[in-house]
């Protein structure tokens, strides 16, 4: 039986320049150039055996799936659950060889290159001054998930749906979409249910913890606890940024986090009308570890990245090929590196990733400052596709 399916490229208006959507397979001479370039942007301080913990918790991941089943299909590209396994177990078993023998990636893998490249964000671990007592120092509460939050499967009605969920509450025998922002921000719909898993400072900071999904929480006697994403109101994202810059508050260029929170520190009138604008709300939990990407697992800083699983599923390798902001210079630094995808993003959708910068200042300027064009290289262990080959010639 054939699994997988790969195809090459439609003539159709496609050139050397304009290459088919989906995944395209790479010459030997591409191969040699990307592991030339890991070589050379790794660093003094990298190790292959960095990715070792991440490549197990993929595995742990994958080992749980269907193995013959589709993951993605992305294009003309079919990718099951065992070639993300296989891909895997062959990359753990050569890490300790790669730093005297890199060749082995090409030997043992077959590469394919995503079309169309794409757009590199980044996401980090903001810390947030917090109580988990209540505090009038402290008056902004995090929530964690309402007991009448209802999440509906869609996809047990219909297969069209698969996938779709539905987040709505009860109110008089009526079904409605779950409190928005401004419900629960401004107006304290949840306020009194005893929900409440820890208290911050600044109301810009709980915002800006909903976006990034996790953080760490600083407490008034120096210690630090985790708060971790527990669930979401199910409606629909809106950038700040873009507001911003649709309602000629602030430039597209330059446009950063820091620029957000120091535009909203200078205007305070302006912070309700502003946040409020997006309606997408984030519930947490407290945790002494973190932060967890979508798979369950810790993720990895530099190396974790959050995906649209519809084109690169969790539990992906990919070789990642970008140009990172540097704090104090003008130009970017070139980038190279093996990551893992381990983590979803409501916005977070087609060929687009979001590289999780670890947590501190330097993750902060990484991520509030990161929109780079990238290109996102896709490993498939070379045995199974000969395997695959030979099963496909009988």
């Amino acid at each position: 039986m054939v699994l997988v399916f790969f195809s090459g490229c439609s003539t159709r208006n496609i050139t050397a320049e304009t290459p088919a959507k989906g995944y395209n397979k790479i010459d030997g001479a591409q191969v040699s150039g990307l592991i030339n370039r890991l070589e050379y942007q790794g660093g003094a301080e990298f190790s292959w055996l960095d990715l070792k913990n991440g490549i197990e918790r993929n595995l742990r991941y994958l080992s749980r799936k269907p193995q013959k089943s589709v993951a993605a299909k992305y294009g003309r590209m079919q990718i099951t659950w065992e070639m993300l396994k296989r891909t895997n177990e062959e990359m753990l078993g050569i890490l300790p060889l790669l730093e005297e023998s890199p060749e082995l990636l090409d030997e043992r893998f077959v590469w394919y290159s995503m079309a169309p490249r794409t757009l590199l964000t980044g996401y980090y671990e903001p810390y947030l001054e917090a109580s988990l007592t209540p505090h009038p120092d402290y008056p902004y509460p995090l929530y964690s998930v309402p007991a009448d939050l209802k999440n509906l499967d869609l996809g047990k009605f219909h297969h069209r749906w698969r996938g779709q969920h539905l987040i709505y509450r009860h109110e008089n025998g009526e079904v409605l979409p779950y409190y928005d922002r401004e419900d629960i921000d401004f107006k304290g719909a949840l306020q009194g249910r005893g929900i409440e898993v820890a208290w911050v400072k600044d109301l810009v900071d709980v915002f800006i913890l909903q976006i990034q999904g996790s953080g760490r929480l600083v407490l008034p006697d120096g210690s630090v606890k985790h708060v971790l994403y527990a669930g979401k109101n199910g409606l629909k994202y809106v950038s700040l940024g873009k507001v911003l810059i649709q309602r000629g508050l602030l430039p597209k260029e330059g446009m950063s986090m820091q620029k957000i929170k120091a535009f909203l520190a200078a205007n305070p009138e302006l912070v309700k009308d502003l946040l409020t604008t997006n309606p997408s709300y984030v519930f947490f939990r407290i945790d002494d570890e973190g932060p967890f990407g979508s798979m369950g697992a810790p993720l990895t800083p530099m190396a974790s990245v959050a995906v649209d699983n519809k084109v690169l599923p969790l539990g992906s390798l990919a070789l990642l090929t970008t140009r990172l902001p540097q704090q104090g210079e003008k130009s970017k630094a070139p980038f190279a590196k093996i990551v893992m995808a381990q983590d979803r993003g409501g916005a977070i959708k087609g060929t687009r990733v979001d590289l999780f910068c670890g947590s501190g200042p330097e993750a902060e300027y990484l991520a509030g400052h990161l929109t780079s064009w990238s290109h996102v290289y896709l490993p498939v262990s070379r045995a199974l596709m000969e395997e695959l080959e030979a099963v496909k010639a009988e």
